[in-house]
């Protein structure tokens, strides 16, 4: 069977779970063949293998499940950058990007800013603050050891490893009286009731349920800020919790910014306490 014929075989399988079913399956074949787009394209006539092809079929009936492609390759697309992944880690998705963006405007006039990011995932929001800011110091922490294994292995990998502090923490309580400059999450804001799609709930379910109403977690990190003397938090939320976080912004004495994602919902803030 050849790589065109494969992709025909096999493209009614993936159009349920997916827009782009022709390209996923183009991403699992140079998954196992260890080629890229262009090859792939261009030896459209070569003859898959027996071996191949079983381990193709494996993964194509796997994605028909719903898991996520970025398990099953292992790597995610985050700033036009590839950074692991594995099961057990949130996915990042590209709406965090804006997050990103919010905080370099900040930092870029702050003289060697230091920064806290509560929930590090897979690292990437530390790891690009890391790349763009140039004296930088930043402590991640994260209450899953899992995340912070890959965190630690993507920063390796992206050079930045000596400006990131990863300890394992929930929240702040196992961090000191340091100060900081910012405190930037993309903390789990989805109410535990809840009915998630089929293809987030292979993701774990503490990076994203953040309790009976969702906003819980978004609500204690603006009281740290406050009692830490945090200036800045920069931090991701839930589409229909704008309205509430303002009624708890007004309990403090502080300047706050919505901005919304690339579908227009309202996605994030950036809180300054004066």
């Amino acid at each position: 069977m050849t790589i065109k014929e494969f992709i025909k075989n096999n493209i009614t399988k993936l159009k349920e779970i997916t827009d782009i079913p022709q390209k996923e399956i183009y991403i699992l074949l140079g998954y196992i063949l260890k080629k890229d787009f262009l090859w792939l394209n261009i030896n459209n006539d070569y003859l898959l293998t027996k071996e191949e092809i079983l381990e193709l079929d494996k993964l194509i009936e796997l994605r028909s499940s719903a898991y996520p492609l970025e398990y099953i390759t292992q790597k995610v697309s985050f700033y036009s950058q590839e950074f692991d992944i594995r099961q057990g880690v949130l996915i990042p998705r590209p709406e965090t990007e804006l997050l990103v963006d919010k905080a370099i405007e900040i930092l870029a006039n702050i003289d060697s800013p230091k920064v806290v990011e509560v929930g590090v995932g897979s690292g990437i929001i530390s790891i690009l603050l890391a790349q763009k800011i140039a004296k930088i110091e930043i402590t991640a922490v994260d209450i899953n050891q899992e995340a912070l294994s890959l965190a630690k292995q993507n920063a390796i990998k992206k050079g930045v490893i000596d400006k990131i502090e990863f300890k394992q923490s929930d929240m702040f309580s196992m961090l000191n009286d340091s100060s900081f400059d910012m405190l930037i999450s993309n903390p789990p804001y989805i109410a535990n009731s809840f009915d998630l799609p089929k293809n987030v709930q292979y993701e774990p379910k503490e990076a994203l349920f953040g309790g009976q109403s969702g906003d819980e977690m978004i609500k204690s990190m603006i009281k740290e800020c406050y009692d830490r003397k945090i200036r800045y938090f920069c931090c991701e939320m839930g589409y229909d919790q704008k309205e509430k976080l303002i009624k708890e912004f007004l309990m403090y004495n502080c300047k706050y910014d919505f901005y919304q994602d690339y579908s227009g919902f309202d996605r994030g803030f950036v809180l300054e306490f004066i």
